[in-house]
């Protein structure tokens, strides 16, 4: 670098150097120290230019006030995918590692206008429907399950044996997904997300729905995927299985991390439980420092515009980063004086998230259960040497590894009405091969 050269200098082990000016959000560097790297970035102004992936080129808005303006713009910026200029003119192609999170698809997410309304307007009355109760005891039922499986040991990864599975069992619970269909969607939603076979996995989760899509039309229950084919709106099967791959899967990665990321701030910061805010604060400053998704909401200019300082054409990808956004010095003040529930985590705007009160409700219900029945619990590592998971989009922890007190299993209460076997499959369950994670709960739960 020259020393009349006024560029910031980029985070140590940052190769911001060799990519054209663009700032890598990606390798190790970037994931085990993603502030340094958007410390960096606010060099630039509201909106900087990075790299998602190897060649694949965006503007990350890093400043809470111009996140807000972009977030709720949507005659500006639009959402479907179809859009995206570098995709179109092959610039960046389909089995690129960030695709399957960014490549359209006709859902409610990458919709505008009177079809965003639609959709939209299905999937959040039909969210609407969660009775909080029942979701609580759903959650409850199902945290005792999974620490049953490792309560005896002693020792457990509470990312894996834990955080990552219980929001894909309430998710099939919620959703109504019986035995044989409810292991496939697991199955394809945990090698999706974790890049395993990931094209098989995305395949088995998209015939699983399918099959849901289908039972649900000839049994519909109280299920959101039968409120969701009930609605007003008409969701033909297609439209129907994209909106429930869509929150089975957008919803489980996200809920996953917050549990996790939540918990690891529980067991790295004495305060809470010395000051006794607990779960709830630890959730709010969570949601605000580390949240689950740090990068996303992407957005395409309509037409060629400036903004937040960038120079920007049409089709070029825009994602709001909600993590540096949280995060900015601007903000520190007013949080502290302000809303411990104004960030940015949950995103804003017409395309907000929509399952907010059943995530934050199944986050508090899974501590809470965790805690009380291993109090002792505590990392079984040295805070530094937790690693964190590579991506540009998520902040997620490998593993969070943990000692407790072992605890002998307790006889499960009589547990609410589960669906009768054979009629819930559809005959499927009457299979004899019931070896599945969501098959072996249904069977603990009936035993």
């Amino acid at each position: 670098m020259d020393a009349d050269d006024t560029t910031p200098v980029p985070p140590p082990g940052c190769p911001a150097h060799g990519s054209g000016g663009r700032v890598p959000l990606y390798g190790p560097e970037f994931a085990a120290d993603p502030q340094a790297y958007y410390g960096f970035l606010r060099h630039y102004g509201p909106a900087a230019p990075v790299e998602l992936a190897p060649g694949v080129e965006a503007t990350l808005v890093t400043d809470y006030a111009a996140a807000l303006q972009l977030l709720q713009d949507s005659g500006t910026f639009r959402k479907d995918a179809r859009r995206w200029r570098a995709f179109n003119e092959g610039k960046v192609g389909p089995d690129s590692p960030v695709a399957p999170l960014l490549a359209y698809r006709p859902n409610c997410m990458f919709a505008d206008g009177a079809d965003h309304l639609r959709l939209r307007q299905a999937v959040t009355d039909s969210m609407a429907r969660v009775d909080t109760r029942r979701l609580s005891h759903s959650t409850e039922q199902i945290s005792g399950y999974l620490i049953s499986q490792f309560s005896a040991r002693g020792s457990a990864d509470l990312l894996g044996d834990y955080a990552k599975q219980l929001p894909l069992f309430v998710f099939n619970e919620l959703f109504g997904c019986p035995a044989d269909i409810g292991d496939r969607v697991l199955f394809g939603i945990s090698g999706m997300f974790d890049g395993v076979n990931a094209d098989k996995a995305t395949a088995v989760l998209f015939q699983a729905v399918g099959e849901l899509v289908a039972l649900k039309r000839s049994r519909p229950g109280e299920d959101v995927t039968s409120w969701l084919m009930q609605h007003q709106a008409g969701l033909s099967d297609e439209e129907m299985v994209h909106q429930l791959a869509l929150l089975l899967g957008a919803g489980a990665e996200p809920l996953r991390n917050l549990i996790g990321n939540t918990l690891h701030r529980l067991l790295t910061h004495d305060r809470y439980a010395r000051e006794g805010g607990l779960i709830d604060e630890a959730l709010d400053d969570t949601l605000w420092e580390n949240p689950p998704m740090s990068n996303y909401a992407p957005h395409y200019p309509a037409a060629d515009t400036e903004f937040a300082g960038q120079q920007l054409q049409a089709g070029d990808l825009v994602l709001v980063s909600f993590a540096a956004a949280n995060t900015g010095p601007a903000l520190q003040a007013s949080r502290q004086s302000g809303s411990n529930r104004a960030h940015l985590a949950w995103s804003a705007g017409p395309h907000a998230c929509p399952s907010k009160e059943p995530a934050r409700h199944i986050t508090v219900t899974a501590i809470e259960n965790l805690l009380n029945q291993l109090p002792d619990v505590r990392l079984a590592v040295p805070e530094d040497s937790l690693s964190w998971r590579h991506g540009p989009f998520h902040r997620a922890l490998s593993a969070l590894p943990a000692r407790f007190t072992p605890v002998q299993p307790v006889r499960r209460p009589d547990p609410a009405p589960a669906p009768p076997p054979a009629e819930a499959a559809g005959g499927a369950a009457a299979r004899p091969e019931r070896a599945g994670r969501w098959s072996q709960f249904l069977n603990w739960l009936t035993r």
